[in-house]
């Protein structure tokens, strides 16, 4: 077989496991979402993403009480289709409006899916109204 054809070959097979990591990641995202959902039905949801030019991005999934305290936070940071949501439980318990001032929200990828969640937050807040 000609080097061309194994080069090939390797090339589909790598895009066909990339293809099968993101279904895998997507999967984790829609459950986590979906349980979150389902343990607080009263309060509101909002996910943001900071996306990085070189280094690794982040997902941030805030869910808050109708009057804005934080219930759970969770970030899924990494470059690969392996990373998964981890608590921040140092964010739990605090109003939303005091987030930006936290250590966890220092860098601009950070701040960058903050921001998206929490418009995403006072944007159902505000249809719920």
């Amino acid at each position: 077989m000609p080097l061309w054809q194994i080069a090939l070959l390797a090339l589909v097979g790598a895009w066909a496991l990339q293809a099968l990591g993101t279904y895998a990641q997507m999967r984790h995202f829609s459950a986590t979402m979906g349980e979150v959902s389902r343990h607080w039905p009263d309060g509101f949801v909002g996910a943001g993403n900071g996306k990085a030019t070189f280094g690794a991005g982040l997902i941030l999934l805030l869910v808050v009480s109708p009057d804005r305290v934080v219930r759970r936070a969770l970030v899924m940071r990494g470059r690969t289709v392996f990373a998964r949501f981890a608590r921040l439980p140092n964010l739990e318990g605090k109003p939303l409006g005091t987030l930006p001032a936290e250590p966890d929200f220092r860098d601009k990828v950070s701040i960058g899916a903050l921001t998206k969640a929490t418009e995403q937050i006072e944007k159902a807040a505000g249809r719920a109204a």
